[in-house]
């Protein structure tokens, strides 16, 4: 699946992570920006890219910027912004959440 417009969601506040999907055609393409890349950045791209594959996304770029976000946080934000991106804000996917 291929994500159909620019999508963002998440801020650039602390404990928090900012996502913007784009469409991609090289597969799952993540960029991070993290102050923790070193101790935790494979764990935060790995959190995101099993959150694409869950919605079946297999063509995205996504710019990641991290200010400290816990995994659940990660989470939360790359959903919101596939749901965003996909244009269903206010149609949930029920089954990709569970």
């Amino acid at each position: 699946m291929k994500i159909e417009k620019t999508a963002l969601a998440g801020t650039l506040e602390s404990s928090d992570i900012q996502i913007m999907l784009s469409q991609g055609e090289n597969g799952i393409e993540i960029e991070l920006e993290s102050q923790v890349m070193e101790q935790f950045g494979k764990q935060i791209t790995k959190v995101i890219r099993e959150t694409l594959v869950s919605y079946g996304i297999d063509q995205v770029k996504v710019k990641a910027v991290d200010k400290g976000a816990l995994d659940c946080t990660i989470q939360a934000r790359t959903r919101a912004a596939i749901q965003r991106s996909l244009g269903k804000e206010h149609d949930l996917d029920w089954e990709a959440l569970v």
